[in-house]
């Protein structure tokens, strides 16, 4: 029993949970914001199938992923527990099945909704496992911003699935989640920049100075806020937004210039460990706003 359990937890481990919860959690919202901004009554059919389809996708591409990257997980400190560095899947190809397993359940799930969103759900594959793990990662320091549009794709098929009507909306919010990609992965590779010099991956704190690459994680974070207060400015949503948007985003500003005056590793970390609660606060409040409307 306790050899089933440990094989259960490693499979599990191998889709990289925390990372598709978080995606998968913007899907959610964004297709109750979808109906929400039409007067349209929340389909919960619609919402749990949308939020599946996000979930084997996005657990799916994450299990492929693992297994391309088994060879230099083995070799970072910060992956080599992972369960195929490790040994505890053998042999990995296991892996790479259930990876293929779950993507398939994803397209499945997803052309249920609507071709739109089956669409999305090949594009964010593609995208993901072939432009970003297997092409760019270890070949080019935009390996994260080509790769990144990826993880917009889960917040626009939540869109999607309950509404085709003003797309623009759709891809605004999406958006939002492309623009935090790199001050989320570039903060991490900061943190770990040995592992992935060790590695020969060119992650941009590899690349160019630790100043340099500071700078960079800054300005990103400075376009992510600003792009996160244009809808409440454009009218789309008002004051519970407007304020969640406002005050974390001085916030993460805040964060990030400190880490731009004073280099240390330890903010170096706290960018990265806040910048994920950023997002699930921001999305929640596209949620809040939309049902709760509030006038500032």
């Amino acid at each position: 029993m306790d050899g089933t359990w440990s094989a259960l937890v490693s499979y599990w481990q191998v889709t990289k949970p925390r990372t598709w919860f978080l995606l998968t959690f913007t899907g959610f919202c964004s297709a109750i914001v979808g109906f929400g901004m039409h007067g349209k009554s929340v389909d919960w059919c619609v919402v749990t199938l949308a939020t599946l389809a996000i979930a084997f996708g996005s657990a799916g591409a994450n299990a492929i992923t693992c297994y391309i990257d088994r060879d230099i997980d083995a070799l970072m400190d910060r992956t080599k527990m992972r369960p195929l560095p490790s040994g505890r899947i053998r042999p990995a190809e296991k892996a790479l099945y259930l990876g293929l397993g779950l993507s398939a359940l994803g397209l499945s799930t997803s052309i249920m909704l609507n071709p739109l969103c089956f669409g999305l759900m090949v594009f964010g594959l593609l995208d993901n496992i072939l432009v970003y793990s297997k092409w760019l990662k270890r070949r080019n320091p935009i390996n994260i911003i080509a790769g990144g549009f990826s993880g917009g794709a889960p917040a626009m098929i939540g869109y999607s699935a309950a509404t085709t009507e003003n797309i623009a909306l759709g891809l605004l919010i999406a958006a939002l989640v492309v623009l935090w990609i790199p001050t989320h992965i570039w903060s991490l590779a900061l943190r770990y920049k040995e592992d992935y010099a060790r590695v020969r991956v060119p992650m941009l704190p590899v690349v160019v100075p630790e100043r340099a690459a500071i700078r960079c994680i800054a300005s990103t974070s400075v376009l992510m806020v600003v792009f996160s207060i244009l809808p409440a400015l454009m009218g789309i949503f008002r004051g519970i937004y407007a304020a969640t948007a406002s005050v974390f985003g001085i916030g993460i500003l805040a964060l990030n210039f400190s880490l731009v005056i004073r280099p240390d590793p330890k903010k170096t970390w706290l960018v990265f460990k806040t910048s994920s609660p950023y997002l699930a606060v921001l999305f929640t409040s596209m949620v809040l706003d939309v049902y709760f409307p509030v006038h500032l």
